[in-house]
């Protein structure tokens, strides 16, 4: 059950970050959006196909995560995902330094996830009110975040980080349902957050600082709150490594220069 959850991980990714390209590539073209007009907004978004169809792919990535979760230990998704940042480079143009360190570190943590596979043990319940401490404190970190030139990729990515431990804990059952408004709300903020982020930077310096994030902060979680094995030092390592990419890709946080 475990390999069949990873390979839904892996479709949710390519589905997940294959929408996050179309999304940046089309709201980065559009007139500023703005919270003080979120009609207005979410319209220019909704009415541009290329947008709309990048939309459509990420509910379609969400859908296949969430049977991911079902099947898998949190951390064991997590970091499958974190594959993410290579289908966010194909068709992102020319890379910088930075965004390369941060690709090839994001596949360095890909090799040795699955070279740590063996060493899984499954996962538990969690704490309820463990897990509600986590996203609460979460929320906290991704408000600060927001607060830094450059921060809103981040800022998305805790809050998905947030939202996706709890999905975790809403679909082990147990009448745990109660934790699917707080994981919605959390969604829903870091999608505003990441659409903002689109019309600031680069493709891998937005969305790629946001997956790895999502990615990161539940692989912890895994540990942390659902008693999830390490996998011993080499899926220690491919954790690590995942932080060295995200820092690398902030480090390349420069908004792209207005068109002439």
């Amino acid at each position: 059950m475990i390999a069949v959850g990873l390979l839904l991980a892996v479709g949710s990714t390519v589905a997940i970050n294959g929408g996050y390209a179309l999304q940046h590539d089309a709201a980065s073209l559009l007139p500023p959006l703005t919270l003080r007009r979120p009609l207005w907004s979410l319209h220019a978004l909704f009415r541009t196909p290329r947008w709309l169809a990048g939309f459509v792919g990420g509910l379609g990535g969400w859908v296949l995560y969430v049977v991911a979760l079902r099947l898998a230990p949190l951390s064991l998704v997590q970091a499958a995902a974190a594959g993410g940042v290579v289908v966010l480079a194909f068709g992102a143009g020319r890379l910088s330094r930075a965004e390369w360190g941060g690709v090839a570190a994001a596949v360095g943590g890909l090799a040795l996830l699955a070279a740590s596979l063996g060493a899984d043990t499954g996962s538990g319940r969690g704490s309820a009110p463990t897990v509600a401490a986590w996203m609460v404190c979460s929320v906290g970190a991704a408000g600060l975040a927001a607060i830094f030139r450059n921060g809103l990729g981040t800022t998305a990515g805790v809050l998905y980080a947030a939202g996706d431990v709890g999905t975790k804990a809403a679909v082990v059952g147990g009448g745990r349902l109660w934790f699917v408004p707080g994981l919605l709300a959390c969604h829903g903020l870091a999608f505003v957050a990441l659409q903002l982020a689109f019309q600031r930077g680069r493709r891998l310096a937005t969305a790629g600082v946001a997956v790895l994030w999502t990615n990161a902060l539940p692989i912890a979680a895994g540990m942390a709150l659902y008693s999830e094995s390490s996998g011993g030092a080499l899926r220690i390592v491919a954790f690590m490594l995942v932080l060295v990419a995200a820092t690398a890709l902030a480090r390349a946080a420069a908004p792209e220069p207005a068109p002439a």
